[in-house]
């Protein structure tokens, strides 16, 4: 009924040609069409406008990270390489989804074709997935520095750093895999009308005529076993790290390594609490207008990228000292 509703409701974008293929039946369509932000499409411009300012900003932040890293060599180190991984995921992440949303926005541009939304679905979830385990190897780094601070450069040496981004990028990259295989598999004969703003799994395959449940408990197999566990694992570091911090001698002791990991904590918030929401409510959120749970899974495309570079860039000394120092040479 809610796809119904919504063809009627976006007919009068579409010209009739477009109508009449959605009303027959295709096992494979060529196109499928983007809605943006369903019921909010007269305020797409509007919407637009924090989301480039966003997206800018997270392009530009995340590359000065990256600029920055490479070009000092005091920089290199497990926490720095942990963070042009970050930088990277969060790159690509925002890059495979933000241009179509734009154009939807600005130009009203809503096809995409068949493979270009198989290709943006396993986009979003492999590196959406690098960037919860990434998120889980520098709380790791956080735990040894200050639980294990003598033995750092011991423990987390290169080439372990080398191998755990590995098997992040394995992991996110094999578990995403079976999304767009079983996108690809079931028949679509109602409509090619996405109500979102970008291809994600259950977003496409609730537009098929068949019993996707295999889809939907893939979802959540990857939802609690990935996505669950490292937040486990993240727990379990700072549930460590607190015990290490609250037996610290002085109170400005306590307080100054705390707040190394303030940073950290911000950026799991931010990156779980709408993969959660999304994800269940996607599944169970009846209740909840369709518009407010595309527009906030939307906002999680661009969120993560815009405060990593803030939360690990300005308040690590290190970047801010050296980003500082390329102001100051340019201004002399």
């Amino acid at each position: 009924m809610e796809e119904t509703a919504l063809c009627l409701r976006v007919g009068h974008f579409l010209p009739y040609s477009m109508l009449e293929s959605n009303t027959t039946d295709f096992t494979n369509p060529s196109t499928f069409i983007l809605l943006g932000i369903p019921g909010l499409e007269a305020a797409h411009v509007w919407i637009s406008i924090p989301f480039c300012a966003m997206y800018t900003t997270a392009i530009l932040g995340n590359f000065t990270i990256l600029f920055i890293v490479t070009r000092e060599p005091t920089l290199h180190g497990p926490m720095f390489y942990f963070l042009c991984m970050l930088a990277v995921t969060d790159l690509v992440m925002s890059t495979s989804t933000l241009p179509k949303m734009l154009s939807i926005f600005w130009f009203n541009s809503r096809e995409i074709s068949f493979s270009a939304c198989l290709t943006q679905m396993y986009f979003d979830h492999s590196f959406s997935g690098m960037e919860s385990g990434i998120l889980v190897a520098m709380a790791l780094d956080r735990y040894v520095a200050i639980c294990h601070p003598l033995r750092h450069s011991t423990i987390l040496t290169c080439p372990l750093v080398a191998k755990i981004g590995l098997a992040v990028v394995l992991r996110s990259g094999i578990i995403a895999l079976p999304y767009p295989f079983l996108a690809r598999r079931w028949p679509y004969c109602r409509t090619n009308i996405i109500p979102h703003s970008y291809c994600g799994h259950i977003a496409v395959v609730k537009l098929a005529c068949a019993d996707i449940r295999i889809s939907s408990y893939y979802g959540l197999f990857d939802l609690f076993s990935v996505n669950g566990m490292d937040v486990f694992f993240i727990a379990v570091s700072y549930t460590q790290i607190l015990r290490a911090i609250f037996r610290l001698p002085t109170k400005d002791a306590r307080h100054k390594t705390f707040g190394t990991c303030i940073s950290h904590l911000c950026a799991i918030f931010a990156l779980y609490i709408p993969i959660f929401f999304f994800s269940l409510s996607q599944r169970f959120g009846h209740n909840v207008p369709l518009y407010l749970r595309v527009l906030i899974t939307s906002v999680y495309q661009v969120v993560p990228p815009v405060l990593h570079p803030m939360i690990y860039g300005l308040r690590t000394k290190q970047i801010r000292g050296r980003l500082l120092q390329l102001f100051t040479h340019k201004e002399t």
